[in-house]
């Protein structure tokens, strides 16, 4: 009885650190874009660098995770509700490891930004798009921890609100390529910047999908259409008038 109680405790223990490492992968996803974001602002190009080279940190993470998920159904061949902890589990790290490069990528191109035109209008819509998207994430780890599964449904809703500002800044940044052409290479970099925070929100929804699952063992309804309409957006034309 003795064994068979600690057998169990041991169990639990390896379903928390699971938990655990993902709250921390979150974290540090989080403050890899914030900072990101800080740096493309004020043109930090060290503080840039240092983002870059965190990013290894998840990576590690996502690995240290996967590994112990492998050895936990080789081991205690969970059934139900324990396997998909698990399973979710291994799909949340890579969520939160893809914010992780997501936040680099935008790093990576402070350096890119600095070296034009910066006025500040050109972040206001950057900084507004990240608030959202940053706010959607942290969201979905606070329902991860504790497990509020009634909030999901009305957050997933809400990656439609960044898909319209995403679908807004596209727009307002080709304006500034059309108005001066030394805008083009900066705007340009933005225009990926800001795709890279809309797709933060994207998994933030993927992550609140595997948390409802994993807590229910049921699907949430398919999909709403995404209202990111930016793929409808002449870029070309707008490009040519503004060298004429």
């Amino acid at each position: 009885m003795v064994a068979q109680q600690h057998s169990v405790r041991s169990y639990d223990e390896e379903l928390k650190f699971l938990v655990a490492r993902i709250g921390a992968m979150g974290g540090h996803a989080e403050r890899m874009v914030e900072r990101a974001i800080s740096a493309l602002v004020t043109s930090d190009t060290a503080l840039a660098q240092r983002i870059i080279l965190d990013d290894k940190l998840l990576d590690d993470a996502q690995r240290e995770i996967d590994e112990k998920a492998v050895v936990i159904i080789a081991r205690r061949q969970p059934l139900a509700h324990d396997l998909r902890e698990i399973i979710g589990a291994i799909r949340i790290s890579s969520d939160l490891e893809r914010v992780g490069d997501l936040g680099k990528n935008i790093a990576k191109r402070v350096v890119a930004v600095s070296e034009g035109l910066q006025p500040p209008r050109l972040f206001r819509g950057l900084e507004a798009l990240s608030d959202l998207a940053l706010t959607q994430l942290k969201e979905v780890l606070d329902i991860f921890a504790s497990r509020s599964v009634d909030r999901i449904s009305s957050l997933r809703d809400r990656d439609d609100n960044i898909d319209q500002m995403y679908t807004s800044l596209f727009r307002e940044l080709l304006t500034y390529m059309m108005e001066d052409p030394r805008n083009i290479a900066p705007c340009t970099h933005l225009l990926f910047c800001a795709k890279n925070i809309e797709r933060i929100g994207d998994h933030a929804t993927n992550i609140a999908e595997t948390i409802f699952y994993t807590a229910t063992g049921r699907l949430l309804p398919a999909e709403r259409a995404k209202d990111d309409r930016s793929h409808h957006i002449m870029m070309a034309p707008m490009l040519r008038k503004a060298g004429e």
